[in-house]
């Protein structure tokens, strides 16, 4: 197993060779084996250990036997104790969930304290198959089904292509020591059933289950290149992007079948999941919307409107005082005087100073709010007014106004009193 491995990051992830490199090691076999084939290979690194505090006795016990393998063979060694469980109570998270971001959390801030360049795992093979039929039993698109990534970001893989009977031999041949979690023998977790009940089965029916999942993966990853391809392509077709938000044309969108699929490309980087909701906001009535944990997606009409969420800034309220000339928050502005008007332009207002009365306000727009547009007889209403000129959900929320004495002086950017 050392000369494959010697192979496949010479081939596959060279890289490696040079760099300096945090292990992520548990104690367990497959993060111990790891550790030995990176000695052998004379790679530059330093072992990670967290210690959850799940298990009592044997956490500990873990975090001694890591601490004396490393020091047998001189690697550096860093450990970090967690209160998971008062983390995932404080934050009505799984324990699972809690633990991942511990632990990647604090392998990031040792990779930047101490200037590592990439987090190596010891996920393998088996480990790939086991999050393969996760996914797929919990429903999944291709990204679901290509198993776990060999490389992502500063975490690298270099077990992936090897099996978990491969890595046991290669440990007993090697006398290599390692420590059982007791956990892993509970079928709590359906990781665990799949793994101690379901792939036994699928071996025991098909003995190169391993092999063909390998094929499996390697076609899904090519079909999935294609996918990422059509949909880059259909999105500089369909899509339009400014600094504010990404407008999808839903009206050339529709005329592709596959509308539901792009869809599903474009926003799952933006954290939605709800995509039974995202389909019906296809026919929905403008207004309407989406949420993920970080933005909203907005049906305006003919077009989906994508933007971050914000700190609602509605009931706050910035003072210009007399005399005062530029203004730099919430938005950019200058005041001088003139001696006459010249032709106008939506970025500039003319006013007779001597109206003013000081301070002025910018604020966002009041429901009941109205004004005297300028070049038009008599009042209308900024709902009127918003609707009239099709200012979407978002554009009347982006929507400042400068008023003098609680009197609408300017809609800033687009129509003066």
């Amino acid at each position: 197993m050392f000369l494959q491995f010697q192979n496949h990051i010479q081939t596959k992830l060279p890289f490696l060779k040079g760099t300096r490199l945090l292990l992520a090691v548990s104690g367990g076999i497959d993060s111990m084996v790891l550790v030995q084939l990176c000695h052998q290979l004379q790679l530059d690194f330093a072992v990670a250990h967290c210690n959850f505090q799940l298990r009592n006795e044997e956490s500990e016990a873990d975090e001694n036997f890591v601490k004396t393998a490393c020091e047998k063979l001189q690697i550096p060694v860093f450990v970090q104790k967690f209160d998971t469980k008062q983390f995932a109570e404080q934050q009505k998270l799984s324990i699972q969930v809690v633990a991942r971001n511990l632990r990647y959390d604090w392998f990031y801030s040792l990779l930047a304290l101490h200037k590592y360049d990439y987090i190596l795992t010891a996920h393998h093979l088996d480990d790939s198959l086991e999050t393969f039929l996760i996914n797929f039993t919990r429903g999944t698109g291709l990204d679901g089904l290509t198993g776990i990534p060999e490389q992502n970001d500063k975490i690298v893989r270099p077990l992936l292509p090897f099996s978990r009977t491969k890595i046991e031999t290669f440990a007993k041949d090697n006398s290599i020591s390692w420590r059982e979690d007791s956990s892993n023998a509970s079928d709590k977790y359906l990781r665990n059933k799949l793994r101690h009940d379901i792939i036994p089965l699928l071996k025991e029916l098909n003995p190169s289950l391993l092999t063909s999942f390998e094929n499996t993966v390697s076609n899904l990853k090519q079909s999935q290149s294609l996918a990422n391809d059509a949909s880059k392509n259909i999105y500089q077709k369909v899509v339009s992007e400014d600094e504010n938000h990404t407008v999808i044309d839903l009206g050339k969108l529709m005329k592709f079948e596959n509308h539901k699929a792009y869809l599903f490309y474009w926003l799952q980087p933006f954290g939605f999941m709800d995509w039974t909701a995202i389909y019906d906001l296809i026919q929905a009535q403008s207004g309407k919307q989406v949420f993920s944990a970080t933005h909203i997606l907005l049906k305006n009409r003919d077009s989906f409107l994508l933007f971050p969420k914000q700190q609602p800034i509605n009931d706050e309220v910035f003072w210009i005082q007399n005399g005062q000339k530029d203004v730099k928050f919430p938005l950019k502005m200058s005041f001088c005087n003139v001696d006459d008007i010249s032709h106008t332009a939506t970025n500039t207002i003319f006013v007779d100073e001597d109206k003013l009365q000081f301070p002025l306000e910018i604020r966002k727009w009041q429901e009941g709010d109205y004004f005297y547009p300028f070049g038009m007889d008599g009042k209308k209403k900024l709902s009127k007014f918003f609707k009239d000129e099709k200012f979407s959900l978002l554009d009347k929320s982006n929507a400042w106004l400068l008023c003098s004495d609680n009197q609408i002086v300017w809609i800033i950017g687009k129509r003066q009193d």
